[in-house]
């Protein structure tokens, strides 16, 4: 059975986080082992409290699942601290790991910052270039253009384009900007760390339930590098996959609630 890593947060409603990562990796038929970075309190309504991980816990997770079960593609997420972004570059690196999906997680939708500004710093200098794929949204790619060149807004499909290829020249890794907030079709931007670049489309669903869509996107992508597809493939496939996710239309919570991770599953059984 094909293996996947997910190392980031806990969410305690299930939604995002190392909860939405499992549950993707394991409706995608990929065996998902878990590295936690932090535990949250949070629920469809806002996050109430982050308690991150100690760098020393955060390795001996890390060697357990490494040396056990390696698994064939890594996603990262939630990375709180200098510390941890650090333990988790070297980790990857001695490990040998391979189609590492990094999801910009600097903060939740309801604005709670999770990332610190020297771990950012650690994530570009160690963590960025050994990745095979960066997700930011155009919010997070706004930062990470501004910490390179001081100017960044971005307003529609070309300023994606631009922004997905400065970032992949800059940190030498593929990169895909997501569209998401941006009025219209859903459009994500795939710049290849070889120099292609492309544009992919979805339909945009009216569903205001879509807490998680970042960490489902990434794990979703991680699932299919592990079992052989392509970069661009993994991308066309994981979209489709949150597509429906969306689509499902579970309502929980008196919030942003979560989406249906187990949609395929039941499509399958029809």
């Amino acid at each position: 059975m094909h293996t996947a890593l997910t190392i980031a947060g806990s969410d305690s409603c299930g939604g995002a986080g190392i909860q939405a990562d499992i549950k993707t990796m394991t409706a995608l038929k990929v065996y998902a082992t878990s590295v936690i970075t932090s535990l949250t309190a949070q629920n469809t309504t806002g996050v109430f409290a982050v308690s991150p991980c100690s760098a020393d816990f955060l390795q001996a997770q890390l060697q357990a699942v490494f040396t056990d079960i390696p698994p064939e593609a890594v996603k990262t997420g939630m990375i709180s601290t200098a510390e941890q972004a650090e333990v988790i570059a070297r980790s990857l690196k001695l490990y040998g790991a391979k189609n590492i999906v990094t999801d910009t997680v600097f903060s939740s939708t309801s604005g709670k910052r999770f990332t610190q500004s020297d771990a950012l710093d650690v994530l570009e200098s160690q963590l960025f270039p050994i990745a095979a794929l960066i997700t930011p949204n155009i919010a997070e790619a706004e930062i990470l253009v501004r910490r390179g060149r001081g100017c960044a807004h971005i307003t529609d499909v070309n300023d994606m384009i631009s922004a997905a290829e400065y970032l992949s020249g800059r940190y030498g890794c593929s990169v895909l900007v997501k569209g998401g907030h941006l009025a219209g079709e859903a459009v994500d931007v795939l710049a290849e760390s070889g120099g292609h670049t492309q544009i992919f489309t979805a339909e945009r669903v009216d569903n205001a339930n879509s807490h998680g869509t970042g960490c489902t996107l990434s794990s979703a992508v991680a699932a299919y590098l592990a079992v052989g597809k392509s970069l661009a493939e993994a991308v066309r496939l994981a979209k489709q996959y949150l597509t429906g996710c969306l689509k499902a239309g579970l309502a929980l919570g008196k919030g942003r609630g979560p989406m249906n991770h187990m949609w395929n599953l039941a499509t399958e059984q029809k």
